[in-house]
């Protein structure tokens, strides 16, 4: 991150009245997400082996003065670049735009990136271009992002708003002077474990991570606690015995983050933690039973409609026909009792 003490903000005297406006050059301070960061980078990787550089628009939100920028979304531009020409897909980057605007009204333009830190005149030209009236940033700045992408070195970004120079407009249109502003990026507590799981993959050699488990997070942090907690106590224990350096400011830091503690045992802190986990196992083994329940249930409903179908057909079928068959064994019977029954009658008259 640049610090913001070593750049020196200077404002040109703006030009005659016919000249035209001139877009503000007054100091402002950029913010950057971690996402655009990786955006960039993903795009360099994917870059063609004969391209040195690739550029792409930067999106985000900018305050009322214009004096607070946050660089939140970013998307690649296709270009050309020779020792003789670059060639910017103009189209390409005004139909791009309206398609993030109209996803995320909120952000507007706020200027382009490249993954290099030279400046040149194709860089003039890129950034007047980004910072015209009409489809640029105009009145405001536009912001130039440059991000190092040299294998084996650290990333370097850079951040830059330009002024325009030159005797004539002509000269003026492809040449400028570019004036560095601070940065700083900021990102959350989500984002910051994203970063740290994805930075513990460097120290691998097939360059990957799993992701942790809730009871593997849980211990890690309580770890990384136990760590810090016995660094500032190394810290103390130092200074009494006078083997380090007291600092004043290190101190009331201590006693600021001491009394936001609080006033409570540490048995009592140990129960309502341990009551918490069984609360937490008792949920998940709650709710490992409901899935298991209602996958049950489905594969009973699957079962029965694929399997059950034609034996219930197979059944009503013989069913049927086992009846038809005792309706007909009763007829008979019924017919051969009548028979007996009218022998008998004509026996007993004859006698």
């Amino acid at each position: 991150m640049a610090d913001k003490d070593n750049f020196l903000h200077l404002a040109r005297p703006l030009g005659p009245a016919h000249v035209g406006a001139q877009p503000s050059t007054a100091p402002l301070n950029v913010v950057i997400q971690p996402q655009a960061i990786f955006s960039i980078l993903d795009h360099s990787l994917r870059r063609p082996q004969d391209q040195d550089r690739v550029i792409g628009t930067l999106l985000g939100v900018r305050s009322e003065d214009g004096t607070e920028i946050e660089i939140r979304n970013c998307y690649a531009v296709p270009h050309t670049e020779t020792a003789e020409q670059v060639e910017v897909d103009m189209d390409y980057q005004k139909q791009m735009l309206a398609l993030h605007l109209r996803a995320n009204p909120r952000e507007v333009l706020v200027g382009w990136y490249a993954t290099s830190s030279d400046l040149n005149t194709f860089s003039a030209l890129i950034q007047n271009f980004y910072g015209q009236q009409g489809d640029g940033t105009w009145p405001y700045p536009a912001v130039h992002l440059t991000v190092s992408t040299i294998p084996g070195q650290d990333i370097e970004a850079r951040t830059y708003i330009s002024s325009p120079i030159g005797v004539t407009a002509e000269r003026a249109a492809d040449s400028c002077l570019f004036i560095p502003v601070p940065y700083e990026i900021k990102y959350g507590e989500a984002e910051k474990s994203g970063l740290e799981l994805i930075s513990s993959a460097k120290d691998r050699e097939d360059r990957t991570q799993g992701v942790l488990t809730d009871i593997e997070s849980l211990e890690r942090a309580v770890q990384h606690v136990l760590d810090m907690l016995e660094r500032v106590s190394n810290y103390v224990n130092n200074v009494l015995d006078e083997e380090a350096t007291p600092s004043s400011a290190l101190g009331q830091f201590l006693m600021n983050a001491l009394s936001l503690a609080p006033k409570v045992d540490a048995a009592d802190i140990e129960r309502d933690f341990n009551a918490h986990i069984q609360d937490v196992l008792v949920v998940s083994y709650l709710a490992n039973t409901i899935r298991t329940q209602i996958d049950l249930s489905n594969r009973l409903a699957t079962a029965a409609l694929t399997l059950g179908s034609g034996d219930a057909l197979t059944g009503t079928e013989n069913t049927s026909k086992e009846g038809g068959d005792n309706n007909r064994r009763g007829g008979d019977n019924r017919r051969s009792g009548g028979n007996k029954g009218r022998q008998q009658n004509r026996s007993t008259v004859e006698a």
